[in-house]
């Protein structure tokens, strides 16, 4: 045997020892990457769809799971992928975020960044440090299409008509939710109906539904309680501000400032809307009645905006990856922003968990509810807070906190009954003990392969 041989043998064996010593939630979407062909810049029907989220979920088993919340009018599956570095199995106080696109069928480009986003993401846990950092912290559910059947029947090219918005049964299904300022609803269509239960199945803490027609990130509330009045014509659209109007304002600025070109605010055509910095508040831009985006906060504590992606509903494909270009680094800095504010635990003198507590900031009208497991989160900005948490059979618990910028702040409490008429204890209130990296660069270190390469070697003593 020659020395170079000699040398390739010792190569190949220590190249393989280095590989077998790196963790196999390190290896994983290296490995198998390069089975899942690379995502098109073109439209995918529903089969097409359908068959890239099984194949990726196949292909990435470490970090996806793959679920449908049920089914449109034609049956066909509403599928959710859930990105996570653990899928299967959330960790707590991991809290789960979601991007819903194409409610509208024809509006078809929220539905295609969002498998982009979903490449995206798998494709570079290995090789960035915030996308790394995102996966392991939280449970990330896409979403990307809500009206399937809708889609099947828009046109390519075409902007402004509502072919394909609706779905099968002929309903807006952004006029199909429960209003806090309309009484009663339309006939409830299977779509939203499958919505309502998905959020009553997990505590989403903040979300994103994904439009077109206009470029735009909007905040709630959709809707403002009027009489219909001539005074109320004579005001127009009128400001409908929810007691989280600082919040949400920051979220929608977070995604427009980030986004290419949405901070410009620059009207689609002439006489439409200018957005000032990109972002709007719904019901200063039209009332709305029934929508998502006030049915997720008002009735499930969800801070939810809607992002409108494009001027043209239906643009012609050879756009597409414009469009990816300009919300890539949008799509995943707003996902981030679940970890900010105040989180926490909320178990019983036995550290039992109590599920279903109220967690009330200040005195805003909506509260958050504990999960099963007493966790919840709420999105604050910086500044100090009265947090009141109360359950059934126990004294209320009242503590003021401090919320910072960088990092969420932890406030685990602890009731007691309320037959022992005593005082709630606070387990802990502190920062969290990991940084929320706000970029790239403050995002906590890797291992390199380097470092797992040393510390095999290490493990001889060479």
């Amino acid at each position: 045997m020659t020395l170079t041989s000699v040398l390739a043998c010792v190569w190949s064996v220590t190249l393989a020892l280095c590989i077998a010593a790196v963790p196999s939630s390190s290896r994983s979407s290296r490995q198998l990457a390069g089975s899942v062909a690379p995502l098109s810049y073109n439209y995918h029907h529903f089969d097409e769809l359908q068959n890239y989220l099984i194949n990726i979920n196949a292909a990435y088993p470490q970090l996806t799971s793959l679920y449908s919340i049920g089914k449109s009018v034609q049956g066909r599956d509403l599928w959710v992928l859930v990105i996570s570095s653990s899928p299967n199995d959330r960790q707590v106080l991991v809290p789960d975020v979601k991007y819903v696109g194409n409610i509208h069928g024809n509006e078809a480009v929220g539905r295609e960044v969002l498998l982009h986003l979903i490449q995206h993401l798998l494709a570079s846990y290995d090789q960035d440090d915030y996308v790394r950092w995102l996966v392991d912290n939280t449970r990330i559910h896409i979403m990307p299409s809500l009206n399937p059947d809708g889609f099947e029947v828009s046109r390519e090219g075409d902007c402004q008509s509502v072919q394909g918005r609706y779905n099968a049964n002929g309903f807006d299904l952004n006029r199909n939710f429960p209003d806090i300022f309309k009484k009663g609803r339309n006939e409830v269509q299977p779509e939203a109906l499958a919505v309502e239960k998905w959020l009553g199945d997990y505590q989403f803490v903040l979300s994103a539904g994904l439009h077109g027609g206009a470029l735009v990130a909007s905040y709630p509330f959709d809707n403002k309680e009027t009489n219909n009045g001539i005074v109320d014509r004579i005001k127009g659209f009128q400001y409908s501000g929810t007691p989280d109007d600082r919040e949400f304002r920051h979220l929608a600025l977070t995604y427009a400032r980030v986004h290419r070109t949405m901070h410009n605010g620059s009207p689609c055509f002439p006489g439409d809307s200018r957005f000032a910095n990109g972002i709007t508040n719904g019901a200063a831009w039209y009332y709305l009645a029934g929508g998502m985006q006030d049915y997720n906060y008002v009735w499930n504590g969800c801070m939810e905006l809607t992002l409108e992606l494009s001027c043209c509903k239906y643009p012609p494909s050879n756009q597409l990856a414009q469009f990816w270009d300009d919300n890539r680094d949008a799509l995943v800095k707003y996902l981030g922003e679940a970890h900010r504010g105040v989180k926490g635990v909320v178990t019983d003198p036995s550290g039992l968990a109590i599920g279903g507590a109220t967690v009330k900031i200040d005195d805003r009208q909506f509260d958050s509810k504990t999960t099963p497991r007493g966790e919840y989160w709420r999105i604050l900005m910086p500044g100090t807070y009265t947090v009141t948490v109360a359950a059934d059979g126990f004294a209320p618990f009242q503590q003021t906190v401090l919320v910072g910028d960088s990092r969420p702040t932890l406030l685990n409490v602890n009731l007691v009954p309320a037959n022992q008429n005593s005082v709630a204890s606070v387990a802990s209130i502190a920062a969290s003990s990991a940084a929320v990296p706000i970029n790239a660069a403050a995002s906590p270190p890797r291992r390199s392969t380097l470092d797992y390469i040393t510390k095999f070697f290490g493990i001889f003593g060479g």
